[in-house]
């Protein structure tokens, strides 16, 4: 499965991320994107983004 890039997030997807402390398990967690904090137009472990509650980690699959 390909990670979306960061033409395809913005600020408002529902998106499913893996947080640092879950990239051994890929433990995924549900939120909205508030904040796109990769720069680069993609990244091989997902772009980083931080969720309206706070969270930081990598899309890993968009949901809407």
């Amino acid at each position: 499965m390909a990670v979306p890039t960061r033409s395809q997030i913005s600020p408002g997807t529902e998106v499913n991320i893996v947080l640092k402390q879950h990239q051994r398990s890929g433990t995924l967690t549900n939120g909205i994107v508030s904040r796109l904090l990769t720069k680069s137009a993609n990244h091989p472990h997902g772009i980083k983004v931080q969720l309206e509650d706070g969270q930081v980690g990598r899309v890993q699959e968009i949901l809407s």
